[in-house]
């Protein structure tokens, strides 16, 4: 009986253990706001306030870039939830930041040849640094660029890489199609194997190493088709709201307004329908952008699965697609924009600016 009592004791240990691992940290500041630290969900401090510099994690998942100062040295290096420290003096770079966790991996750069490899949640590295550049995990896939040449440019003398071709991996370095041309408008969660070529005009094929079709989603043919078979069909009232996004954030002569969607559509119905309806005329100078949420707008809890653990906008998976419709006059051009969120719901009207009418 004691050695069953003490097998359940090591059992709910264990998963306790494990349940705190997995849960995830949140970033902290010290009283200065100068250095980083992470709490985990009860507010217990997990790692006391000491990383700064490009650490910008502000939730800590599985691993994460950091640098702290030490005897006035500088150090970074890869921190996985178990106090791991590896890849030091590896970080991968990105605009002055530091990469970004993604499924649970996250790439490092070899400081002497400058190519890029990829650490798993463990620390350990399930691809070697071989790559002149790789994209973040997708849906367990990304795209790699091999064999490009090194070269600096500009007046700071920035190292980029020219030529090369590109090709997509799984995470344990299989290739699966050896001739990807990577557009940041696909969608790879949305992938499909088949041995036949799909008939759909939102997606784009390619030929696997194993003979198989994988189509993926485009973005953009997506809401274009969207938008032509199914919104601008018939838009009513009922129909528009469906595809409106519970707030509504519009631009008024002064400000940034946020309104109920049923209000902000019963009072702007009209104009918004003969916008939409604008680009169905032949004439009408138009086009169709795409982007990622606004993190400095849409800051509110409700708009976090939108964003990575780094505060970037998770584009790869819910873009904002933009109809921008120019308006031209005898001193200038205006412009229109309606920006619609891609949700688990389908597309959504987000936010709006009217240049030519009046929002209200």
């Amino acid at each position: 009986m004691r050695y069953f009592t003490l097998s359940l004791f090591l059992v709910f240990t264990y998963c306790n253990l494990f349940a705190q691992q997995s849960d995830p940290w949140y970033a902290f500041y010290n009283q200065d706001s100068t250095l980083i630290g992470f709490k985990d969900g009860l507010s217990h401090v997990k790692i006391k306030p000491k990383f700064e510099g490009v650490t910008r994690a502000n939730r800590f998942d599985d691993i994460l870039a950091a640098t702290e100062k030490n005897n006035g040295q500088w150090n970074s290096f890869y921190l996985t939830k178990s106090g791991r420290k590896i890849g030091h003096d590896s970080l991968h770079i990105i605009d002055n930041g530091a990469d970004c966790e993604s499924e649970g991996f996250i790439r490092f750069r070899d400081p002497q040849t400058y190519l890029t490899g990829l650490f798993n949640r463990n620390g350990d590295i399930v691809i070697p640094a071989m790559y002149s550049g790789l994209t973040r995990v997708h849906n367990g896939l990304l795209v790699a660029l091999k064999g490009a040449t090194k070269k600096r440019v500009g007046i700071d003398s920035l190292i980029t890489w020219v030529g090369g071709e590109e090709v997509l991996l799984d995470t344990s370095n299989n290739v699966i199609i050896a001739d990807f041309k990577y557009q940041p408008t696909l969608n790879f969660f949305s992938l499909q194997k088949t041995k036949e070529l799909l008939d759909d005009p939102a997606r784009i094929s390619f030929v696997g190493n194993d003979g198989l079709h994988y189509s993926f989603i485009n973005f953009q043919k997506e809401f274009e088709n969207w938008l032509k078979t199914d919104l601008l069909v018939d838009l009513t009232k009922s129909k528009l709201l469906t595809a409106t996004y519970p707030k509504v954030t519009w631009e008024t002569s002064i400000a940034w307004e946020t309104s109920d969607k049923i209000v902000f559509i019963e009072h702007n119905f009209d104009l918004i329908k003969n916008k939409l309806m604008e680009i169905t005329n032949l004439d009408t100078d138009y086009f169709i952008s795409a982007d990622g949420l606004n993190p400095f707008m849409f800051d509110t809890p409700e708009f976090q699965k939108y964003f990575n653990n780094c505060g970037e906008s998770k584009d790869w998976q819910y873009p904002t697609m933009s109809i921008i419709i120019s308006h031209k006059n005898k001193k200038d051009m205006v412009q229109d924009h309606l920006e619609f969120l891609r949700t688990d719901e389908g597309y959504q009207l987000l936010c709006v600016t009217i240049r030519k009418g009046q929002l209200k």
